[in-house]
């Protein structure tokens, strides 16, 4: 019987390449899932730097709102809101969400309101020797508006 890829060996040294593909499996296994760990730290990292800014331009609204936790917690919540461990969460106070607004003096000497907002991520795929899990804090600074 003819082979259409090449001859077939005589001393039964076929199947080298299911052997190779079976070594690298669980190391291609690892890349992906760590490219997808990558992919949800990132989107956390932007969805929180987001949150943090939209929570200090809801503050500065005014300077009885500059320092207004539960105003920052509100724009906060809404921003975070499709982040797993973010969906069901009603207060800023937990350990996933903290956030804290203070009014402080901007660089120019007119008030501003500060927003601090921490997030912590969880853990998507559990991957050997590395924890998973990341705390991300995120400031932004706005200055009152007349």
């Amino acid at each position: 019987m003819k082979r259409l890829f090449g001859k077939a060996s005589k001393h039964g040294r076929s199947g080298h390449a299911v052997m190779e593909a079976a070594l690298m499996c669980p190391w291609l296994f690892l890349v992906f899932a760590g490219a997808f760990d990558m992919g949800m730290y990132a989107t956390a990292f932007i969805s929180v730097e987001n949150a943090a800014r939209v929570a200090a331009n809801y503050t500065s609204a005014s300077a009885g709102t500059s320092a207004n936790a539960t105003v920052a917690c509100g724009a906060v919540l809404e921003e975070l809101d499709f982040l797993p461990n973010a969906r069901t969460l009603t207060t800023c106070n937990a350990v996933p969400i903290t956030v804290t607004a203070t009014a402080v003096t901007g660089p120019d000497g007119r008030p501003a309101s500060r927003v601090n907002v921490s997030y912590r991520t969880i853990q998507v795929i559990p991957i050997p020797g590395l924890t998973g899990v990341l705390t991300i804090n995120r400031t932004a600074e706005m200055r009152v508006r007349d």
